[in-house]
């Protein structure tokens, strides 16, 4: 669907992409993920043909990036592109009429789009009147009014709460199903490991390392982590580095990577004499990856 080779782009002396590689499947949600300023926004303005990038290739469905492939993409960006004293209706209305769409075919658009982001109640109200879900969800709606084939989610969920949050979540999850391309910017590892087939960590504009959860949790050498509060943190580094666990901190915790998972129990004791104030057993989450990549890369 979405095939991105060797893209370079500057600002001056700020080289923001540098030989940025991507490859997006058909019908897969794929989340890009990274600090600001790595260079996400600048690849979704090129995507979009809202800038030109120096040197290197974009193509959709294998077409070059024109005004022609402007059409099978939408775009819901971070802020909400939405007019608030107009009704839902209306927004759509509007931005259907800038797709081109007749007024036959955007009259159904308008209501089928509705009715999937689960709004069809809602089209006489004026956006201001809505949630902050319920505006997030209409400025997905905007991004599919014309049916397209690419859908860019820029942090869909910023400043929601759970329940917003969880709504967003599961109408990503019909978009799948339905078997649109989505192309996922989030800061909210969960909501990637939860949503993406696939991630790509990004970082001064390269792609560090992508693949499925399961293909990036290969980049730790660690079946498992431990996290361990103690007042006698140099003695249980030492302790675990006699193990052969690697240490790191994540927060307040100090953690341990363990070669292959073990029992609680038999954690305790292998630190035997050390007075722990709590220990927990997690997976290698998405979370420990990213830190790792950005912090030890």
């Amino acid at each position: 669907m979405l095939t991105i080779k060797n893209l370079n782009k500057s600002y001056g002396r700020n080289q923001v992409l540098q030989n940025l590689n991507l490859h997006i499947e058909p019908g897969e949600v794929y989340g890009l993920i990274g600090a600001n300023g790595a260079g996400k926004t600048t690849t979704i303005n090129i995507i979009c043909n809202l800038l030109n990038a120096d040197s290197g290739d974009i193509t959709i469905n294998n077409q070059p990036i024109s005004a022609a492939t402007k059409r099978i993409i939408g775009v819901a960006p971070q802020e909400n592109l939405l007019y608030k004293t107009l009704s839902c209706e209306e927004n759509l209305q509007f931005f259907g009429d800038i797709y081109g769409l007749n007024r036959q075919t955007r009259q159904q658009r308008i209501r089928e789009t509705l009715l999937a982001v689960n709004l069809l109640d809602k089209a006489k109200h004026p956006v201001e009147t809505l949630s902050g879900g319920m505006q997030r969800r209409l400025n997905i709606a905007v991004a599919l009014v014309h049916q397209p084939q690419l859908v860019i989610l820029d942090e869909p969920t910023t400043g929601l709460d759970i329940e917003s949050r969880y709504e967003v979540w599961e109408l990503i999850r019909q978009l799948k199903n339905q078997g649109i391309t989505v192309l996922l910017t989030t800061h909210l590892l969960d909501e990637a490991e939860r949503l993406c087939q696939r991630i790509g960590i990004m970082k001064n504009g390269q792609i560090l390392a992508e693949g499925s959860l399961a293909e990036l949790r290969t980049l730790i050498p660690a079946q498992e982590i431990v996290l361990m509060q103690t007042e006698f943190e140099a003695q249980a580094i030492a302790r675990a580095e006699k193990y052969g666990f690697t240490h790191r901190r994540y927060g307040n915790d100090l953690a341990f990577w363990l070669p292959e998972p073990l029992e609680l129990k038999e954690i305790i004791a292998r630190f035997e004499g050390i007075a722990i104030d709590s220990i927990a057993r997690q997976p290698v989450r998405l979370e420990n990856i990213y830190l790792e990549l950005m912090h030890h890369n």
